[in-house]
């Protein structure tokens, strides 16, 4: 398996780990204790994904200057 491959299933997992714990925490059946610890969890696991797609758009950056292109717009949803 090659190292991208397995980045983006552990992107995937993390995310829907993140999802997870969301929803438990909005279910307000947690203590107290339980929802710090979920949420102290949440941030390492949100520090993990936007490392993650940092390190995806500095892949692409590459992938485009080796083609001739010079950066990314930024995007703008305007909806």
């Amino acid at each position: 398996m090659t190292k991208a491959k397995s980045s983006k299933i552990d992107f995937e997992k993390t995310l829907a780990e993140l999802e997870q714990l969301v929803d438990e925490m909005e279910s307000g059946e947690l203590s107290l204790d339980q929802s710090l610890t979920k949420f102290e969890k949440g941030v390492a696991l949100t520090k993990s994904c936007q490392q993650a797609l940092k390190d995806a758009e500095l892949r692409v950056n590459i992938l485009l200057e080796k083609h001739g292109e010079v950066s990314l717009d930024v995007f703008s949803d305007d909806n």
